[in-house]
């Protein structure tokens, strides 16, 4: 699943060729190059990055310092690669736009885990991930010390506003659910109200989202719930204000900034010549 993503990624940055590195480089030249941090983050998408330039060239040397999940400080080398000088310029860039990326939705996810830590809640992340990277970025998550929310519409059942809007009411729109799948499959409803709390939980659903509900109204929902429910907290969620929302019993906190806002890291690679 994850090698033709690396290949279409070299596709379409290599295209039929390196123009600049094969007029510069000779043929057979070879060279070592470090990878190194330029600032603190947390790695992710370090096998990535090998099998990028791996999959040009597989007598390249790759070696890691850091595995995935470390916390790397700037100006440390994360990983060496010898071999090939125009094999490793011409996957330098897939191979870092990978692991700076990846490494960004790590290091972003560990700032919400931190912030909430001692509280029962658990940081999750959303399908708000760039099309065709979901898993990478789901897995950057996890690395993050976050937990993954379903991976598409396939896995899990999630009634949001829409569904509810086109069925009529939270009652039709369960019912309809509970008449088509499997009484394994858990269903989780969005509510955007304490009334909708309530209808959701008169349906006997497994797990109630509570989408942009402030604080008190939060706090109230957890009450009104007691525990009948997995509760989620979605929405207006930030590095600011996740540990409050964290206090108010909720079980899960979604945030969809920790993969489609997260900031890529500084990365680069330094080469020389064998």
């Amino acid at each position: 699943m994850i090698r033709p993503i690396i290949i279409k990624a070299l596709e379409e940055d290599i295209g039929h060729g390196d123009i600049t590195s094969s007029a510069i480089i000779r043929d057979g030249l070879e060279a070592k190059g470090l990878i190194i941090a330029k600032e603190d983050f947390v790695l992710a998408g370090i096998g990535v990055a090998s099998e990028c330039f791996k999959t040009l060239d597989p007598e390249i040397i790759f070696k890691e310092r850091f595995g995935d999940g470390n916390k790397v400080k700037a100006r440390k080398v994360i990983a060496e690669v010898k071999g090939n000088a125009q094999t490793i310029l011409m996957a330098e860039r897939v191979a870092l736009n990978f692991l700076q990326r990846l490494s960004g939705i790590a290091t972003l996810t560990s700032k919400y885990v931190e912030k909430i830590k001692g509280t029962k809640a658990k940081i999750v992340d959303t399908r708000k991930t760039t099309p065709g990277l979901r898993v990478l970025e789901k897995y950057a998550v996890r690395m993050g010390g976050g937990f993954n929310h379903r991976f598409g519409l396939y896995d899990a059942v999630l009634i949001k506003d829409n569904h509810i809007e086109l069925s009529g009411s939270i009652k039709k729109a369960v019912e309809n659910v509970k008449g088509k799948t499997s009484h394994t499959t858990r269903i989780e409803v969005e509510a955007r109200s304490l009334k909708e709390v309530k209808d959701a939980l008169q349906s006997g659903v497994d797990i109630i989202m509570l989408d942009n509900m402030d604080l008190e109204t939060t706090k109230k929902a957890v009450k009104l719930i007691q525990g009948k429910a997995l509760i989620e907290a979605s929405g207006n969620i930030n590095l600011d204000n996740v540990r409050e929302m964290a206090k108010t019993g909720v079980d899960l906190i979604s945030i969809g900034a920790i993969t489609h806002s997260a900031p890529a890291v500084d990365i680069s690679l330094e080469i020389k010549p064998l």
